[in-house]
């Protein structure tokens, strides 16, 4: 077992204690809790159904510390779940193909160009706009990886399984018309793989609990001090 999964560990159960209320985004769907973890011989039955080998520190945290549950956003999907194209509607006939190269290493987006006769022509329009948007859906975009975590909205972060960009999370974005990028949703510049991105989100998380703590504890000060200094002098003792 690696130090970074104990220390992940560790840093779990410091953000549960912390956030006894659930107020962090998404808290309240997960509430801090992970999955049963999954069996080595599990991943294995996955890799060779769809033809690829799973990260190592990702295959460690499934089977040391959860399959799914806990985690950014809306938490961390299980592995059963990684073939979805769409994770708030999971369909079983619109399937990602984590068997093929995924195809950026740059951020990657498409625009509606409609043509001339469009402009003038509200049926050349509807129809262009309906090819446009069946070849950005297309999964083909989005083949080399398995859905992880859901941003909601139709924005969906991936691990990819396949190609040069191997280990780390990308962004499926097109829901929102954002394109495919490298994940940057936890303040990190640059690329980052999936145990870095894990612990980034716990660390966040941590601080922003805290933070939150700090600023209720002098919020609920300044009250205090200004119910104290409104009462008339003799009702102060």
């Amino acid at each position: 077992m690696s130090g970074q999964i104990n220390t992940i560990r560790e840093k779990i159960k410091q953000l549960k204690k912390l956030d006894k209320n659930f107020t962090l985004f998404g808290s309240q769907k997960h509430r801090y809790r992970v999955n049963p973890t999954i069996l080595l011989a599990q991943v294995q039955e996955f890799e060779t159904t769809h033809h690829v080998t799973l990260p190592p520190e990702y295959v460690e945290f499934i089977t040391v510390i959860g399959n799914g549950g806990v985690g950014p956003f809306y938490g961390l999907e299980p592995l059963e779940n990684g073939l979805f194209d769409d994770l708030d509607y999971k369909r079983p006939d619109s399937l990602l193909n984590p068997g093929k190269p995924f195809l950026y290493t740059e951020p990657w987006n498409a625009e509606f160009a409609e043509t001339n006769n469009a402009e003038e022509n509200e049926q050349m329009y509807e129809e262009e706009y309906a090819k446009f948007q069946e070849q950005y859906f297309d999964n083909e975009y989005m083949n080399g990886v398995i859905a992880i975590c859901n941003y909601g909205c139709g924005v969906s972060l991936n691990l990819v399984v396949n190609g040069p960009e191997y280990g780390n999370i990308w962004t499926d974005d097109r829901g929102s018309d954002g394109g495919i990028y490298p994940s940057c949703e936890q303040g990190n510049k640059d690329k980052i793989s999936f145990l870095n991105w894990y612990e980034l989100w716990l660390d966040n998380s941590i601080r922003e609990v805290q933070r939150n703590f700090l600023q209720e504890s002098e919020e609920t000060e300044k009250e205090q001090k200004s119910n104290l200094r409104q009462k008339p002098w003799w009702k102060i003792w």
